[in-house]
């Protein structure tokens, strides 16, 4: 005759359990956000262009990035 199951688990899920907490690497800390610390410093990102706004402002030669940067600011009302 067999014997009911016990309501705290089997003595394998409990060690299972245990290893598994054992074992699992402690999640990863999120990176800080962290603010210029010098005022008006850029801020290095990422951004999708269209093929030909990014010509249109490469083709007067260097500073193309300071001349996207100032046509951002006038279009924001900075």
């Amino acid at each position: 005759m067999k014997s009911p199951p016990r309501r705290g688990g089997s003595a394998r899920d409990a060690a299972e359990a245990a290893f598994k907490s054992a074992t699992t690497k402690p999640a990863p800390e999120l990176p800080t956000i962290k603010t210029p610390s010098l005022p008006n410093a850029k801020e290095l990102v990422t951004i999708r262009l269209d093929r030909d706004v990014l010509d249109h402002f490469q083709e007067e030669g260097p500073g193309w990035q300071e001349r996207i940067n100032a046509a951002l600011r006038k279009a924001a009302g900075l």
